[in-house]
C-alpha cells in the first residue's frame, strides 16, 4: 500500500472575481523510499496541492475536498489535534525561502529542539545533543558552536541546510521539498540535492519534490507529475516523462531548458567575429572594493577587511555580452555595483568610453548614468510599489530630459511594446503583475534611457524555466535592436551559456578564468571552473545518473 494516496484533491478559493480553481481534482501516490517530483510553472498549483494535504491553506477562503490517505488515514478528514501530531513529525516540509521561514529572534538550536520537545517529549539537554548531531549530519561545520547562531549568521546554502535539519530531526516518513534549491548556486544546489538523497536512502523516506527545474528533477525523481492550471496533465516514471513525452505542455517545459542544462551540441558554436574586432567600451584595471567588518571590533586595528573585489582587471567590448559567473559571495554583484559607482571603490580604475568613472564628482557622474543602467535580481524589491508602470518607465525619461510631459506617454508605450507588455496595463502597480511581467518592467526601465552598457544582476535566477527563456530571448532581442553592451551576472552556467559571447569566472573576489563561452565549456582551465561545470545538472535522466555515479567514483563533492 502506498505511504500517501491522494485522490481527486481540489482546492478552490472564493474571491471577489469568482472561484479560483488552484487545484482541480488531482490524484497521485507516493511509496516509501521513492521520490515524486511535481513540476510546473508558478501558479500551476504545485505548492497549494501539497500545503492542502496538511490543511496549511486557510479555510476560508480556501475550500479543500477529496481524500489524502496517509498510512490509511485520511488527512483531509483529520481534526486539528491529529494534524498537529502529524505535522513536523510524520510529515515535514522544507520551504523555499529559509530566511522567511526561520525565526530571526531564535537561535537555530532553539528552533531545532522545539519539534523534539513537542513531538517526542524528551529533555532539553537530549534535544540539544540531537540538534548538534543533525547539524553535523547536514554538513554544518563546527555544529556545537553554530547551534547557538542566529539565521542571519548563515549563508543561503547553510540556512537551507538548517531547514533540512529541522525537517529531518523528527525522522519523518514523508518529506515535502518546496523548491528547496531555487536561486541557490549550482554547487550548493548539488550539495543540497545529494544530501536529500543520502538521508532519504538512510531512513527510507518518501519525498515529494516540488520544482520548475527539469534538469534537477532528472537526477532526483523516480516519478514525475506535471501540473498546469491546477491539473496534472501528465505523470509517470521519470524516463517516460523525458523520453516519451505525451503532453504539449511537458514538451514546452523541456524545450525551454537553457542550452547548458541540455546535452552539449555536437560541435562548438562559431565565435562572433563582429564583436571580437570591436574596441573595449569598458576597461577595468586593478579594481579593488573592500569593506570593513565592524563585528570584529570597532577599533581600526581589530576590524576585519572583506575583499569583495580583489584586484580585478577586465575589458568588455562594444556589442558584447560578457557573462560573469561564480558562487554567492564571490564578488560578482559587488563588481557590477562598483562599475556603476553604486558602492565606493577602494582603488583601481573603471574606464567607460575613455572616461575614468572613479574620478568623477556626483554632478559629472549624472550624465554618465544615463549611458549605463542596471537590471536587478528581484524586480518586486527594486520596483517602487507606489508607482504604476507608466510612472516607473516615465521617471528616467523625464529625469534625464529625454522626454517632455507632452510626448512621454508615447515613449512609454513604445517601451512597453519593446518588452512585450500590453498597453492596457499602463496604470497597473507592480503587485498586479506576475514575476516575469515585473522583470519585463525592470528591463524596460533599464533600456528607457537608451544606454550603451547594461549590467544585469541575476535577472532570471528565480523565474520559471519558460518565463526565464522568454526574458533571455527578450534580452538578446534588445541587445541586437539597441546595440547594447552587457555584463550578465549569474550563478547559473546554463543560462550564461545560452546568452553570453564570453565568460569570466569569479572566485573569492578574484577573476580566475576568462574565455569564449564554448571554449570555456569545452576545456575549462581552472579547477574552480571545472568544479562549477561538473555541478551542472543535465535534463536527461540517463546522462544525469551516469554523471552522478562518475562524480561519486571520483570522490568529487557535488
Amino acid at each position: 500500500m502506498p505511504l500517501l494516496e491522494v485522490d481527486n484533491l481540489t482546492t478552490h478559493f472564493h474571491t471577489r472575481e469568482g472561484v479560483v480553481k488552484a487545484v482541480d481534482g488531482i490524484s497521485f501516490c507516493v511509496n516509501r523510499g521513492e521520490t515524486l517530483a511535481i513540476v510546473g510553472e508558478s501558479g500551476s498549483g504545485k505548492s497549494v496541492a501539497c500545503y492542502s494535504l496538511l490543511k496549511l491553506i486557510p479555510q476560508p477562503p480556501g475550500i479543500i475536498a477529496g481524500s489524502a490517505l496517509f498510512e490509511g488515514n485520511d488527512l483531509l478528514q483529520a481534526d486539528d489535534k491529529t494534524l498537529q501530531k502529524i505535522r513536523g513529525n510524520d510529515i515535514a516540509i522544507i520551504f523555499q525561502d529559509p530566511m522567511t521561514c526561520l525565526n530571526p529572534y531564535l537561535t537555530v538550536g532553539e528552533q531545532l529542539i522545539e519539534p523534539l520537545i513537542y513531538h517526542r517529549n524528551i529533555s532539553r539537554k537530549d534535544a540539544t545533543y540531537r540538534a548538534i548531531e543533525i547539524l553535523g549530519e547536514v554538513g554544518i561545520v563546527e555544529p556545537e558552536k553554530r547551534v547557538g547562531s542566529y539565521p542571519h549568521e548563515f549563508s543561503g546554502g547553510m540556512r537551507q541546510r538548517v531547514m533540512i535539519a529541522m525537517a529531518l530531526i523528527t525522522e519523518p516518513k514523508l518529506l515535502i521539498c518546496d523548491e528547496p534549491t531555487t536561486a541557490l548556486d549550482v554547487t550548493i544546489q548539488a550539495q543540497i540535492l545529494e544530501l536529500v538523497k543520502v538521508l532519504q536512502r538512510k531512513r527510507n523516506i518518501a519525498v515529494i519534490f516540488i520544482s520548475h527545474d527539469l534538469a534537477v528533477v532528472a537526477g532526483i525523481a523516480d516519478n514525475v507529475a506535471v501540473m498546469k492550471d491546477g491539473l496534472i496533465v501528465e505523470q509517470g516514471p521519470v524516463d517516460d516523462i523525458f523520453y516519451h513525452t505525451q503532453h504539449d505542455y511537458t514538451k514546452k517545459l523541456l524545450a525551454s531548458i537553457p542550452e547548458g542544462a541540455k546535452p552539449p551540441p555536437n560541435s562548438p558554436l562559431p565565435a562572433n567575429t563582429s564583436i571580437t574586432e570591436n574596441k573595449p567600451l569598458l576597461s577595468i584595471s586593478h579594481l579593488k572594493t573592500h569593506f570593513h567588518d565592524y563585528s570584529s571590533g570597532w577599533l581600526k586595528r581589530n576590524q576585519k577587511v572583506i575583499k569583495a573585489v580583489d584586484d580585478v582587471s577586465l575589458n568588455i567590448k562594444q556589442g558584447e555580452i560578457l557573462g560573469l559567473v561564480g558562487e554567492s559571495g564571490s564578488g560578482k554583484s559587488t563588481l557590477g555595483r562598483s562599475i556603476l559607482q553604486l558602492v565606493p571603490v577602494t582603488s583601481g580604475s573603471v574606464v567607460f568610453d575613455g572616461t575614468d568613472l572613479t574620478n568623477l564628482s556626483p554632478a559629472r557622474m549624472k550624465p554618465m548614468r544615463r549611458r549605463m543602467q542596471m537590471i536587478f535580481q528581484d524586480p518586486y524589491a527594486s520596483l517602487n510599489p507606489r508607482m504604476t508602470v507608466f510612472d516607473t518607465l516615465a521617471e528616467p525619461l523625464l529625469y534625464h530630459g529625454l522626454a517632455t510631459r507632452k510626448n512621454v506617454t508615447e515613449q512609454v508605450l513604445a517601451l512597453m511594446d519593446d518588452v512585450g507588455l500590453a498597453h492596457a496595463a499602463i496604470r497597473k502597480y507592480p503587485h498586479e503583475f506576475s514575476g516575469g511581467q515585473r522583470q519585463r518592467i525592470a528591463v524596460g526601465r533599464a533600456i528607457s534611457t537608451k544606454p550603451e552598457l547594461v549590467i544585469a544582476d541575476e535577472p532570471v535566477s528565480a523565474l520559471d524555466v519558460t518565463i526565464q527563456a522568454q526574458i533571455l530571448d527578450l534580452i538578446l532581442e534588445l541587445v541586437e535592436k539597441h546595440n547594447l553592451t552587457m555584463l550578465f551576472i549569474s550563478h547559473d552556467l546554463s543560462v550564461v551559456r545560452y546568452i553570453a559571447d564570453r565568460i569570466a569566472v569569479m572566485h573569492h573576489g578574484k577573476l580566475v578564468e576568462t574565455g569564449s563561452t564554448e571554449s570555456l565549456f569545452a576545456a575549462p582551465q581552472h579547477e574552480y571552473t571545472k568544479r562549477l561545470l561538473s555541478a551542472i545538472p543535465v535534463a536527461d535522466p540517463a546522462r544525469e545518473r551516469k554523471r552522478q555515479v562518475e562524480l561519486t567514483q571520483l570522490g568529487v563533492d557535488n
